[in-house]
This record gives C-alpha cells, sequence and structure tokens, in this order.
C-alpha cells in the first residue's frame, strides 16, 4: 500500500547507502550513470534513507526520451528486503549524476507508483572536491504566469550525513588506515570554512548564470526566484559604508596583531628549546668527561705504586745476595784512589 504525500523538510543519508551506491558504480563500468532504489522511513518530516539496491538501468545516449528501468526486478528485490525488514518503506530514488538529467522527471514518474512522496538522491561516485557527495530533491507542481500547463520539476532539499551507533564504528574501522593523525581541529575548522565559501562561490555562479539566461530570454521569468534573489541581496553589506570599513580594517588589524604576537612567542620558544637543548649537551658532555679522567688517574697511579713496589722488590734481592748498591760518594772516592 503506498504512503500518502508527505512533507519532507530535509533528507538524512546513511553510510551504508553511500557505500553501495559506489559499489554498483564500480561493479558497472559500461554505463555512464546507475539507478537504484532508496529504503527508509519518515520521522517527523525527516527522511531517513537506511539502506538501497541496485536495479536495471539502461538509456540512449542521443535521446534522453529512450530509457528502460526493470520493475519486475525491483518488485522482487523490494518484497525480500520486506521480509527482512518490514519498516524500511520504497522513500524514493537515486542515480549518480553528477547532475540532473533531463529523463530524471520521467523516472521520478514510476517510482512515485510506489511512493508519492519520491525523493531523487544524486550521489556523485567521483567527487573531484571535498565535501558532502550527495544532493536531494523532490518533484514539485511549477505554475507558469503566461496561464500555460503546470509542469513538474525538481525543488532541492536540505540533505545531510547520518548515522546509528553500529554504523559509526564500521566508518570508524574504514578510516582507520587512510585518517591523518596529523591534521588538528585548527586545520579541520579551516578546511570546512574553504570549503564553505567554495559552495557558497559555486552557488553564485549558478546565480549569475540563471540571471543571464533569463535576461536573454531563454529562461522564462519566475516572480519567487526574483523574490527570494532580491532579498538575499537586500541582506548584503554595503561594502562602501565608511562606518563598514572601519570596522573591518579594525578587526582585521586585531587579528593580524594577534598572528604577529603569536609567531614572537613560537621564536622564543624555539630560541629557549635551542638553548636548553645546548646546555644539556654540554651538562652531559660533561658528565661523561669526568669518569674517563678518574679512570686515567687511577690508572697513573696504580702504575707509580707498582714501579715503586718493583724497585723495592728489587733493593731488597740484592741485599739478600752480598750486594749493597754503591752511593754516589764511594763511587767518587774509590775513583780518587784508582788515580
Amino acid at each position: 500500500m503506498p504512503l500518502p504525500q508527505l512533507e519532507i523538510n530535509k533528507v538524512v543519508v546513511h553510510p551504508l547507502v553511500l557505500l553501495s551506491v559506489v559499489d554498483h558504480f564500480n561493479r558497472i563500468r559500461n554505463q555512464k550513470r546507475v539507478v537504484g532504489v532508496l529504503l527508509g522511513a519518515w520521522r517527523k518530516g525527516v527522511l531517513d534513507v537506511s539502506n538501497s539496491f541496485a536495479v536495471p538501468f539502461d538509456e540512449d545516449d542521443k535521446d534522453s526520451t529512450v530509457w528502460f528501468l526493470d520493475h519486475d526486478y525491483l518488485e522482487s528485490m523490494y518484497g525480500m528486503f520486506k521480509k527482512v525488514n518490514a519498516r524500511e518503506k520504497i522513500v524514493g530514488w537515486y542515480h549518480t549524476g553528477p547532475k540532473l538529467h533531463q529523463n530524471d522527471i520521467g523516472i521520478n514518474e514510476v517510482i512515485r507508483q510506489y511512493c508519492p512522496s519520491s525523493v531523487l538522491v544524486i550521489i556523485d561516485a567521483k567527487p573531484k572536491e571535498l565535501g558532502l557527495p550527495s544532493e536531494a530533491y523532490i518533484a514539485v507542481e511549477e505554475v507558469h504566469d503566461d496561464g500555460t500547463p503546470t509542469s513538474r520539476t525538481f525543488e532541492h532539499v536540505p540533505s545531510e550525513m547520518g548515522a546509528e551507533e553500529a554504523e559509526e564504528v564500521g566508518v570508524e574501522h574504514l578510516l582507520r588506515d587512510i585518517k591523518d593523525t596529523s591534521v588538528g581541529s585548527l586545520s579541520q575548522r579551516i578546511t570546512g570554512q574553504l570549503l564553505g565559501l567554495k559552495g557558497f562561490f559555486s552557488q553564485m555562479q549558478h546565480v549569475q548564470s540563471y540571471l543571464e539566461q533569463v535576461a536573454a530570454g531563454k529562461l522564462p521569468i519566475n516572480h519567487t526566484i526574483i523574490y527570494q534573489l532580491q532579498d538575499i541581496f537586500n541582506l548584503l553589506p554595503d561594502v562602501n559604508l565608511r562606518e563598514f570599513v572601519r570596522s573591518f580594517v579594525v578587526t582585521t588589524n586585531d587579528q593580524m596583531l594577534v598572528i604577529y604576537l603569536a609567531s614572537l612567542i613560537r621564536s622564543v620558544i624555539a630560541l629557549h628549546n635551542l638553548i636548553s637543548n645546548k646546555v644539556q649537551n654540554r651538562d652531559l658532555e660533561r658528565q661523561e668527561g669526568k669518569p674517563e679522567a678518574k679512570d686515567k688517574k687511577e690508572k697513573g697511579q696504580g702504575d707509580k705504586d707498582k714501579s715503586e713496589k718493583d724497585k723495592d722488590d728489587k733493593d731488597k734481592t740484592d741485599k739478600a745476595g752480598g750486594k749493597e748498591t754503591p752511593s754516589k760518594e764511594d763511587k767518587k772516592s774509590a775513583t780518587g784512589k784508582k788515580k
């Protein structure tokens, strides 16, 4: 029994879904993108996408209106998944984009037969930049101002990554070998800010492209979008205002002063460590030199005592043989008698 139409404020994608999609994409090399079905549940306006399975899909590269989706396989796989976990319902579908295609509306109408509030999640299997590799969309009716019939189009829905405790443990085991332990919290925070600026720049490029196409007459005027852009532009600060320039310069100077003081402190600490290391090495050299000098002194004293002992032993031996060593005076007197 299909679920009723529900309002979706946010989509939470689990790591298991990302791993399944990447595995599906790597197994099928001859296609530009792959398609599958998402399983999950609604929780107070939040769509929790906890599982997925692949579906055979093919399309013509030249004609986007020609495509094939295996309904029988979809129903068979969903029946088996339902036996394992009856709480997981069909909540939408995915493809590996990396952007929207012209036939996505037609595919979404097929999935709506199983889920009226079908959600499309585009998962980039080969992201070129760091960041969230998924984007969520829902199909809405677009009303035209010229009186033409309404048409269905996709509206972006906020999405994020979420995991249960068991999934978090598994992800930690997978990332243990590739995690860079040298990266600290400051580097991670700067990386996050850089990614945010890149995302903001990309969105501004989309806005610029949209306005240029509307001005050139390639796209119809959507007053809702124009009003929202006007509200965004009204929130921008006046960079030419004197007070704003002064406050910006003061804040920048304060930050540069903090950076300068931090550099000086690091230099002083490095110099202190160098001096401490030199003093420590000198003390170690002195401690190693004292035992060597003591050993040499003891060795010299031992040799001196040994030579004196040998001399005493020799004198004792001469006396025992009846011979006495003549002194210098005896030698002189003996020499005078001979003369």
